[in-house]
């Protein structure tokens, strides 16, 4: 199957070509048909599977059809978890409809709400995250009354995000009649209830959630937790890499080791929820053009990570759960490339490694990294505990008892 038989607009054939695309992904192949043929369509697909084009084309192809105005009012809506996801999604609707003249226009937080104002009352595509579109709504700066087409992309990590009264307050501002399409990795209780929420009489169409395992070979690391930073610094000096993202549990993990990284020499960066979107785009941007190696992340800020480059996944801290770990993974051996995902785990990490093998239906191999010293102990055990002396005696402590305990610090937040 080609492009071709979908029978597009030519001015829509002309942004096809200028991406490059020839033949449509199984998720592509699937949904474009339904949609063009007005159905609510549930897509189960991963990132890295092409579903963006696959609501993108059969919408800038209705709307032409329908000769919708190209400046206004917003006739189609995708609401995406975040301001990465979300401006990959308009930079796809910018270069496939380059020649149709239909404007588009994005609308998330960490920038000024003018222009987005501006560029919304001048836009027919509306991309947005939930946030900062209530914003809008709430200013009465955004209509959406003639909205016929909606799109709910990952919306599974928007439930995990919190957004779902959102997404009910926005779709109470929406027309009854109109078609929508809801794209998930996965399909837990809440998604479903969701579905049947939206959705009117969908046609279901899906590729299989283990497809990266397909091109993706997975390895295990054990080691101790005080040693995952030196494993880290030995295991990307052995390997032969292009761009490689490494995985923390915590925003403040993930600065820290990619400036540690950094300092050593290998060009790296790291992507978590605190920073603005100017300081996310040059991370983003220096990824993706190979200033950058590696990318240091958390799971909420990677979303909408798209490099085609991406050699290695590395699990420096291992996911809660198996669905986010084939998440992580889907950002390698993209694009028809192979790719490769080492995680480090630690004698705690028993249950995930099981649910993880369980869900691949693969056994994953144990691997040592040559000549790395595993028994190194963690650096308080080599200090000395001999204790201090005073005129010969041991110097008593102040309270006659047991000194109180030092107060821990507080527990490191997460993205």
């Amino acid at each position: 199957m080609s492009f071709d038989s979908f029978s597009f607009d030519q001015r829509l054939v002309a942004g096809i070509n200028a991406c490059g695309y020839v033949t449509p992904t199984p998720i592509q192949s699937q949904a474009i048909p339904e949609v063009l043929a007005g159905k609510d369509v549930m897509g189960l697909a991963q990132t890295g599977t092409g579903k963006t084009a696959a609501f993108a084309l059969p919408i800038l192809q209705r709307l032409l059809a329908a000769e919708a105005t190209k400046r206004g009012p917003i006739r189609a809506l995708v609401l995406a978890p975040t301001r990465e996801l979300a401006g990959q999604i308009h930079e796809n609707f910018i270069d496939l409809g380059r020649q149709t003249g239909i404007r588009c226009a994005a609308v998330f937080g960490g920038v000024g709400f003018n222009p987005q104002i501006k560029a919304v009352s001048q836009s027919t595509v509306v991309v947005a995250c939930p946030g900062r579109l209530m914003d809008l709504i709430n200013q009465g700066a955004i209509k959406l009354d003639k909205v016929d087409m909606l799109v709910l992309d990952e919306a599974d990590r928007m439930l995990d995000m919190g957004f779902l009264p959102d997404i009910k307050r926005i779709m109470s501002h929406l027309p009854e009649d109109r078609r929508n399409l809801l794209f998930s990795a996965t399909m837990p209780k809440d998604i479903k209830k969701l579905a049947d929420r939206i959705l009117k009489n969908p046609v279901t169409v899906q590729v299989a959630n283990t497809a990266p395992a397909k091109r993706v070979s997975h390895a295990f690391y054990p080691v101790d937790q005080h040693l995952k930073g030196r494993l880290l610094e030995a295991l990307l000096k052995e390997i032969e890499h292009e761009s490689v993202i490494v995985f923390t549990r915590t925003k403040h993990r993930a600065k820290n080791l990619a400036r540690k990284l950094d300092r050593i020499g290998h060009q790296a960066t790291f992507l978590q929820g605190n920073m603005t979107q100017n300081q996310r785009r040059r991370a983003l941007d220096g990824f993706r053009d190979g200033t950058f190696r590696v990318m240091v992340a958390t799971d909420i800020a990677a979303r909408g990570i798209d490099c085609d480059r991406v050699s290695h996944v590395i699990n420096f801290d291992m996911p809660d759960t198996a669905e986010t770990y084939t998440h992580r993974i889907g950002r390698t051996g993209r694009a028809g490339r192979s790719g490769e995902a080492f995680s480090f785990t630690t004698p705690d990490d028993k249950v995930i490694v099981r649910d993880i093998e369980r869900t691949l239906r693969l056994r994953i191999d144990s691997h040592t990294v040559e000549g790395f010293d595993y028994d190194r102990l963690p650096v308080q055990q080599h200090v000395s505990h001999k204790p201090k002396v005073h005129n010969g005696a041991r110097r008593p402590h102040k309270s006659g008892g047991n000194r109180r305990p030092r107060r821990s610090a507080g527990r490191e937040k997460r993205a």
